[in-house]
């Protein structure tokens, strides 16, 4: 027995009727700047809500096309329909490869004014669904802008490639209002400035990524807290916080994957995490150095400076790898079920100081539990601290040093180290 979904379909193309004659009009409109979005009460009250940037607003996805005007005007329905502080619209962008020009073509919330919860924009699958962003200029080029206008925006299965390079994936600016994203299935590529760029004074937070793929290189950083460019007060992007990484596939050219001059709360649970190569020219900040976790500020409000990874493989494949750089005076960092080894039969492995902290008398606490450990671990002491038992080994295989030369802290007494129960050379 065989079923008709001509009906389905129809009722689809009855619904979005309306919809493709808005479109048609829209991407012209938009072209010349005349763009004006239909009132949200104008539309059917059973309309779906679900868009189709191909379908319904044509683009081509040929990956020839510019098609940011029909993704402008996808977004500027999805921003019609909000209504009593909510969005009711999911934006799909169906199976090709859609070049965009246009910074804010995706994603332009700049009307704080018209603050709403919940966008969806849904791919046919990671590597199925793309989007490349090509805008002329990269300086301050950003293909999604959340200027604290959204909270609860979600991109399921798409792909984001930058091409060209030191374009921006996503600004957001938050005074109170933005916050809660989610990235499942989703990959980017290319060469980016920033992945995500946060800035603002309040929220920015509870943000997740599941299942994804971060490839490609970036400048900055694929996630960057606290980019104070816009902030009156800087220490107040310490209210950025809970981030969540599950299941990643982090492996990239070169690059910080996250950098926190301010904010934390982070938790990586699980993956690859992979530098495969080296910055092309030296960076005035990093070197040719590329770090997965870089907390480059010591002091913070309390309840901030924490971080977890667990059940993470990473591979040191050369010297300038660095897995963490912390300089917080306070906090915990936490590594359990970790192992950073599978590169240690190369020569440059016990040399490697893939794991740095500052350490004074308020810590940070510093934990590894049944972790599999290269090269050595360097502890830059505060001067003339006091330093108390803070930093904990316990069922470790460390395979390169003995414990006195496994943790590097100079010339300073390293009681502040204790190993339990680890298995080591020596």
């Amino acid at each position: 027995m065989t079923t008709d979904k001509s009906g389905s379909v129809n009722r689809r193309r009855m619904l979005y009727g309306g919809a493709a004659v808005v479109a048609g009009a829209g991407i012209a409109g938009y072209a010349s700047g005349e763009w004006n979005a239909p009132a949200a009460a104008s539309e059917s009250a059973d309309h779906p809500g679900v868009a189709d940037v191909m379908a319904d607003f044509g683009a081509k996805g040929d990956g020839k096309t510019d098609d940011s005007a029909a993704f402008a005007a996808a977004y500027a329905y999805a921003e019609s329909r909000i209504s009593n502080g909510v969005g009711h619209t999911v934006i799909d962008v169906p199976p090709g490869v859609y070049l965009v020009t246009k910074p804010g073509a995706l994603l332009a919330g700049d009307k704080a004014d018209k603050r709403a919860s919940g966008l969806r924009f849904r791919g046919g699958g990671m590597r199925i669904s793309e989007i490349v962003f090509a805008p002329k200029s990269p300086k301050d080029a950003y293909l999604c802008r959340n200027n604290n206008m959204w909270s609860n925006i979600s991109f399921e299965g798409l792909r984001f490639t930058s091409g060209t390079p030191g374009a921006s994936f996503f600004s957001s600016y938050s005074t109170g209002w933005a916050q809660n994203y989610r990235f499942s299935e989703c990959e980017w590529m290319g060469e980016w400035e920033y992945g995500l760029a946060l800035d603002g004074s309040n929220n920015n937070s509870e943000m997740r990524w599941e299942a994804c793929r971060v490839g490609g290189a970036y400048r900055k950083a694929f996630l960057y807290s606290g980019l104070s460019q816009r902030s009156e007060k800087r220490e107040q992007q310490d209210q950025f916080l809970n981030y969540w990484f599950t299941d990643m596939t982090v492996t990239y050219d070169w690059g910080n994957f996250l950098e926190f001059p301010y904010g934390g709360s982070i938790t990586c649970r699980s993956g690859s995490y992979i530098v495969t190569g080296r910055r092309p020219t030296p960076h005035p900040e990093y070197g040719f150095e590329s770090a997965f976790f870089r907390f480059p500020r010591a002091s913070h409000f309390d309840s901030v400076q924490r971080f977890h990874a667990e059940d993470i493989r990473f591979e040191i494949r050369d010297p300038s790898v660095v897995v963490i750089d912390c300089e917080w005076s306070s906090g915990t960092v936490h590594f359990n079920d970790c192992d950073d080894t599978s590169q240690s039969y190369k020569q440059y492995s016990d040399g490697l100081t893939a794991h740095r902290y500052n350490i004074g008398a308020s810590g940070p606490l510093v934990r590894y539990d049944m972790c599999q450990l290269s090269g050595a671990h360097q502890y830059r002491p505060a001067a003339g601290a006091q330093l108390p038992t803070s930093v904990r080994y316990d069922m470790c295989r460390i395979v390169d040093h003995p414990a006195d030369a496994f943790v590097a802290a100079g010339s300073h007494d390293k009681k502040f180290a204790r190993f339990v129960d680890c298995i080591m050379p020596g």
